[in-house]
């Protein structure tokens, strides 16, 4: 998979994108969510996130507190000291990963923590989700981190442009 490739087509196709969800949010079709949901598993039929995995080497998920109580009981700690070995407070007072990439990211891609994994990392890259145009920034921001966000933006595009 080539990464590059990606990063410098949906960094081209940014404003192109951005029109595109915008007219989306203004005028969404009635069956908008079917068709996201469609495109979604459409998409994932094709990409595989194990040849990828860009998002856990570049972009650190939100940890929320359950996030943070199951994982650390999961990885038999207490939430304080799970805290102190792996996450920090950032500049919108939210709990990050202190490093990049992800402390549970193995050498295959694979996550050493899937079953209990934060709930930012099973949602990502959003691309699934009901009412999609009310996150139109991440969806643009994701294009650039995620091959399988960029050729979803494009294919509900195409699909969206042909009716």
């Amino acid at each position: 998979m080539n990464l590059e490739f990606y990063k410098n087509q949906a960094l081209l196709k940014q404003k192109e994108h951005k029109k595109f969800l915008d007219n989306l949010k203004k005028r969404p079709p009635k069956n908008l969510d079917y068709i996201v949901q469609d495109t979604h598993d459409e998409v994932f039929s094709k990409i595989d996130c194990l040849q990828c995995a860009n998002c856990c080497k570049t972009t650190g998920p939100l940890f929320t507190e359950k996030d943070i109580e199951r994982i650390a009981k999961h990885l038999r700690m207490k939430s304080a000291d799970f805290e102190q070995k792996y996450l920090r407070t950032d500049e919108e007072n939210d709990k990050v990963l202190q490093d990049l990439p992800c402390w549970f990211l193995n050498t295959d891609n694979t996550c050493s923590i899937y079953e209990v994994r934060p709930k930012a990392c099973r949602e990502f890259p959003h691309t699934d989700r009901k009412k999609i145009y009310q996150i139109n920034h991440l969806t643009i921001k994701n294009t650039v981190i995620c091959p399988a966000a960029f050729e979803f933006v494009e294919k509900i595009q195409r699909n969206l442009e042909k009716k």
